[in-house]
């Protein structure tokens, strides 16, 4: 479960996040959408513990990522937009490095490593050095150090992006069996196909603050858009490009 309180997260006179209250419980896929900049990748952070909140609280399974950080932390796997890896490392010593960030090593982590670089096809890579990696093969070794230490929560980050069609319906037929076995997934993505097809239920961000969520009925009610798809009721609540300023655009 996640919760949060309050979260805010200001830089200097700018407020990225502004006091938003959410809670995801178990056994949920929960999409997150906002346009650039609407506090998302921030908020993310937040929850992951990688920025401290100007204010507010972020509660991982009931703990406190504040106050008890590596408590909360153990129970959470992160997966940012950008898959970083170190490149002077194979794609097994990777995989063993994250699991040891958790305390676990040993024949069963061993295990583990080999059934997630199989699940993604990386088996045959497990022993190259990951500066060879393509961009997905980089995306889906990511995926799998996030999930090597067998967390309660998974918080992702745009997760579609560099996969190719195999491994994106892969990994949805992933969180949707995580979240089925009482797991929790925050997802965000600009896919809103995605979204409207995978989540349960979703919220809306924008300019830091969260403008609507709940099921896609439950938006669409208290948007008073119950005939708007997903598209044109996150353009509706955020801005989109007016057909005057296309006119303009294309104007001899």
């Amino acid at each position: 479960m996640i919760r949060l309180i309050h979260l805010t997260k200001q830089y200097g006179k700018f407020t990225a996040v502004d006091g938003i209250d959410l809670e995801v419980p178990s056994g949920e896929l929960f999409g997150f959408l906002g346009p650039n900049g609407a506090g998302k990748t921030t908020t993310f952070r937040m929850i992951a513990g990688i920025l401290r909140p100007t204010s507010g609280t972020v509660e991982i399974g009931g703990i406190d990522i504040t106050r008890s950080p590596l408590e909360a932390k153990s129970r959470l796997g992160f997966i940012p937009d950008r898959p970083f890896v170190y490149d002077k490392l194979t794609g097994g010593e990777f995989l063993r490095f994250a699991a040891a960030l958790y305390g676990q090593q040993g024949p069963a982590v061993e295990r583990r490593i080999d059934e997630l670089l199989e699940l993604f096809e990386l088996t045959r890579w497990k022993d190259e050095l990951t500066e060879s990696y393509s961009h997905g093969m980089r995306q889906k070794l990511i995926i799998s150090g996030a999930l090597v230490h067998r967390p309660a929560v998974i918080v992702v980050d745009e997760p579609m992006v560099g996969l190719d069609p195999k491994s994106a319906r892969l990994l949805k037929d992933l969180f949707r069996q995580f979240v089925d076995r009482g797991g929790t997934v925050l997802m965000s993505t600009h896919t809103l196909e995605v979204a409207e097809t995978m989540c349960d239920r979703l919220a809306i961000i924008h300019g830091g603050k969260i403008v609507a969520h709940g099921t896609m009925a439950e938006v669409q009610e208290q948007t008073s858009s119950e005939d708007l798809g997903l598209e044109d009721l996150f353009l509706k609540l955020t801005g989109g490009l007016r057909d005057h300023q296309l006119d303009t655009i294309l104007e001899a």
